[in-house]
């Protein structure tokens, strides 16, 4: 038996080493490359570049390695609970953080149609594998066998399933998971804008390099067929469950050889909701670990470190401005973001401001393989029932080297500072600085 099995065994692994070779060399049409190529790709374009010869499937996936050298400090009081201090920081040391690592799929179902199913393999937030999301893509409608709906689709997208709400272009330049190869830093913004949910998006591309964007979905990363128990405070009746709208408008050109302009405004908005997580969506969680903890704080049930929730669960209403120019290996991305909301208890508005600007310079030319950057950024809000808006500030520089265009090095030093923040908080004279190192797969 061992005679036959053995050579079995041989035939099965080059059969799926050869499958598994197969569909990650597939290309997929209207989609964003998950290594090198993908960086500065935003909203995929109306180029049809590859052409449809049936059914294809690409397996792809993303890891990530981080090792942390980062120390934090605060002034807050002591608060006892259980014969505990909970504004008593965790003791951090320099070490390994958990890896990530996502699995993505891509099928090409039809000429112009493809869909995406991401899956967190591995987070700091989700330790075990968990489906990210996923979604149909249109950019042809053959199948309709319509001229006028031919020509109509070489202007139109249709997006529809349960994807990252397009709110924002900082969004396209973040860290998700295991997919750290479009972020030339290690971490996201400290107020960051990221959530899924279940709805769809019609996208207008015209050749001129304007854009035009509508969307709505249901408000939640967990949907609910539940009815609603809870008061809202703000209207004295029993909560809704109301649709989220959002859009985008924009500009996107290559206006010479060596300069791209780009600048879009978008918006969000929830009038009303079992649970809206647009500044707390994030099923991965933070890649600096820990830091602004208290001791009893785990990696998982404590997984925004360095984050900011404004906690607008019940109502929001956002807006952002987002500029980039990128001139030869030079590029500027910046973020103007208003946003006020509320929980289901509060009866009125709260603000949440942020600004962040990053500078990177990519070379050398043409190749691009390695670059350095800095990046400022800035939140103002107010916090329930305090007084006095809170401020965070960070200033992070980064030097970064892809080895290949599937392989990325990099290394930055960050220094966030908190002020304002009540002396009951264990933000309260927060600071935290260090360096870290990331290690990044995409393929």
């Amino acid at each position: 038996m061992k005679s036959i099995m053995k050579p079995f065994r041989k035939l099965s692994i080059a059969a799926m080493a050869f499958i598994s070779t197969s569909a990650m060399a597939q290309k997929i049409q209207y989609s964003r490359p998950d290594n090198k190529n993908g960086i500065n790709v935003f909203e995929t374009t109306k180029k049809d570049t590859v052409a449809f010869t049936g059914l294809k499937v690409k397996v792809g996936g993303n890891f990530t390695q981080d090792f942390q050298m980062l120390r934090d400090k605060n002034d807050a009081t002591a608060v006892i609970k259980n014969g505990v201090n909970v504004n008593q920081l965790m003791k951090l040391t320099n070490g390994f953080n958990l890896a990530m690592a996502n699995l993505n799929i891509d099928v090409q179902l039809s000429d112009g149609i493809r869909m995406n199913l991401t899956t967190y393999l591995s987070t700091r937030h989700h330790q075990d594998t968990w489906v990210k999301g996923g979604y149909i893509q249109f950019d042809k409608l053959l199948f309709l066998k319509s001229d006028f709906i031919n020509n109509l689709m070489n202007y139109f997208t249709i997006k529809i399933g349960d994807f990252d709400v397009d709110y924002g272009d900082a969004h396209f330049r973040r860290t998700d998971g295991g997919n750290a190869i479009y972020n030339p830093f290690v971490e996201n913004y400290i107020m960051d804008a990221f959530a899924t949910e279940i709805g769809g998006e019609i996208y207008y591309h015209s050749k001129g390099g304007f854009l035009a964007m509508g969307g709505i979905t249901d408000g939640e990363l967990n949907p609910t067929v539940t009815a609603a128990t809870q008061t809202d405070a703000a209207t004295g009746k029993l909560n809704r469950y109301a649709p989220a709208f959002h859009g985008k408008l924009g500009f996107d050109k290559q206006l010479t050889p060596d300069f791209r302009f780009r600048l879009t405004g978008s918006f969000y908005t929830n009038k009303s909701s079992n649970l809206n997580t647009l500044y707390w969506g994030d099923r991965t969680g933070s890649h600096y670990f820990l830091v602004m903890e208290n001791t009893q704080a785990d990696p998982s049930n404590n997984a925004w470190s360095g984050r900011y929730n404004p906690l607008f669960s019940e109502q929001v209403r956002s807006f952002a401005v987002n500029p980039f120019l990128k001139y030869k290996g030079l590029e500027f991305f910046g973020t103007a973001e208003m946003a006020k909301g509320r929980t289901i208890s509060e009866t009125s508005l709260r603000k949440a401001n942020q600004f962040a600007g990053e500078l990177i310079y990519r070379f050398p030319e043409e190749k691009e393989n390695f670059w350095i950057g800095a990046r400022y950024n800035a939140v103002n809000a107010a916090l329930p029932g305090n007084p006095n808006d809170i401020n965070i500030n960070r200033v992070t520089a980064s030097a970064g080297w892809f080895l290949t265009k599937n392989v990325m090095l990099k290394m930055e030093y960050v220094s966030q500072v908190y002020n304002n923040f009540p002396i009951t908080d264990i933000r309260n004279g927060g600071k935290f600085n260090g360096a870290m190192i990331e290690a990044s797969v995409g393929f």
